[in-house]
């Protein structure tokens, strides 16, 4: 990159201090610099200018501003994104709205339950708090410890929970959102109920910044279960993980919180390189679940039903070995291992990552032929599948091949996409399950959804921000 870096007007740059004060306008290279990596480093873009603004009001202000002057904004929250979607390009003109400052649980209901709770409040902080009231925020993802909350409902999060509970839309009951104008959308209502028009929450939702900035949201509660049981299960096969599915959802229904897929791969890979990794099974199997069964009842409830499910899926050798945490800290132990999946793939080399969904039904179906696809890409790399099964979406990342050039494996980055992303669409699948589109879907999304479904999106993008000023170049 060598063409230097295009310098916001200094005028203008004042002017957008005078809104946060010097202290929250960032200018200086060495401040800058964490807002403009993202954490696998395939995007390095560049500004003169990261604004943290500590109120709604200033963020308002800084919307008029920059539609005033055609100055591109881009919102960023915890920068735990994995497709680009909270990064500036590459020439210096964007600024990057960071809502970290935007951090007060303004409000928990426990009679409604429902917390009220701006952009920038850490979603392992309002897990915390929610657990403090005696109830449960179940969106969890392995970032929880950065992410924030309006980058979860900007990407429409998923994470473990969404079996039972739902994704970050399923979870979101109002919201707060500062137009590309300046005007600010107050819909922080608690309402589960309301058919009065356009659910226009669901626009932002999922948006990643391209509509608006969301500051604040009304998000959903739930009693703390009674009961918890977490096990780890080896099994010989897809097609067996799929029939302890349909039993753990005949027996358990709405109490089955988790169903977590894990190949022998991953598995390995989490033994040789995971930090605090312990080793859930005595034996080793080709596959692998981590289920929850989460009772309202009591814990009696949850250890029986959970007894009930591997009892009769060893009876029938749906399962061919089974544990179930003895303790708080074995449970710990077994989310541990599925947390730290991600990272331990690291040190096996360059991959490329796959974020995509299939009917739940065929998920064994999608792994078969996913990995011809692989093959005929990239003789010898290997297949790293895990995910949230109960849900239908898994994390299909390709390791290079054993002693590989990392360098000559990611040039196949765009075909091993092509090949397997071909695999999902003909299971009628999603090629963004979670991470969203940012900008490392865009044109594949351009060009292969329903040309009718981008011509709406282009439609809705225009209608809200007319200026082209929020977040250019993502998702549209």
């Amino acid at each position: 990159m060598n063409d230097p870096l295009q310098k916001l007007d200094p005028s203008l740059v004042a002017r957008f201090a005078a809104i946060v004060g010097d202290r929250y306008a960032l200018t200086d290279p060495q401040d800058i610099a964490p807002y403009l990596v993202e954490r696998r480093g395939l995007w390095h873009g560049r500004t003169s200018l990261v604004l943290r603004p500590g109120s709604v009001d200033e963020v308002s202000r800084i919307m008029r501003l920059a539609t005033e002057t055609g100055t591109p904004v881009v919102p960023q929250s915890g920068n735990t994104g994995l497709v680009g979607g909270q990064m500036p390009d590459a020439s210096g003109r964007e600024i990057v709205l960071s809502l970290s400052r935007l951090n007060r649980i303004r409000e928990i209901d426990v009679l409604s339950n429902t917390v009220t709770v701006e952009a920038g409040v850490i979603l392992q902080t309002l897990r915390e708090a929610a657990d403090a009231a005696d109830r449960l925020f179940p969106l969890s993802l392995a970032a929880q410890g950065s992410c924030q909350l309006g980058g979860n409902l900007s990407s429409n999060a998923g994470g473990t929970g969404v079996l039972a509970y739902g994704n970050a839309r399923e979870l979101c009951l109002g919201v707060e959102v500062v137009l590309p104008t300046g005007e600010v959308f107050d819909d922080l209502r608690k309402l589960k109920k309301d058919n009065t028009g356009y659910d226009l929450k669901n626009l932002f939702v999922g948006a990643e910044g391209t509509l608006g900035v969301i500051t604040a949201a009304v998000m959903k509660l739930f009693p703390k279960p009674k009961g918890r049981e977490v096990a780890f299960v080896g099994l010989p096969s897809p097609q067996a993980a799929l029939a302890l599915f349909s039993l753990a959802m005949d027996r358990a229904g709405a109490a089955l919180t988790a169903f977590e897929l894990i190949g022998a791969r991953p598995y390995d890979f989490t033994l040789a390189h995971g930090v605090g990794a312990v080793r859930p099974l005595a034996d080793n199997w080709p596959w692998y679940v981590l289920t929850e069964i989460s009772s309202g009842r009591s814990a009696e409830d949850a250890r029986a039903l959970v007894e009930d499910i591997l009892s009769e899926g060893l009876e029938k050798e749906i399962a061919g070995d089974a544990v179930i945490a003895a303790s708080l800290g074995q449970q710990e132990d077994f989310w541990n291992f599925r947390e730290i999946l991600p990272e331990a793939q690291k040190p096996e080399g360059a991959s490329i990552k796959h974020d995509i969904s299939v009917p739940v039904a065929l998920i064994p179906t999608f792994i078969e032929e996913a990995a011809k696809a692989v093959e005929s890409v990239s003789p010898g790399a290997r297949p790293v599948c895990f995910g949230h099964m109960g849900d239908g979406n898994l994390h299909y990342n390709i390791s290079r091949p054993e002693g590989g050039d990392d360098a000559a494996f990611l040039a196949l980055y765009k075909p091993m996409n092509k090949a397997v992303h071909d695999v999902v669409r003909s299971l009628n699948g999603s090629i963004s399950a979670e991470h969203g589109i940012g900008q490392l879907k865009r044109a594949e999304l351009i060009a292969t959804a329903p040309p009718v479904a981008v011509d709406l999106m282009r439609r809705v993008k225009a209608a809200f921000d007319p200026a082209g000023i929020m977040n250019p170049g993502k998702v549209i």
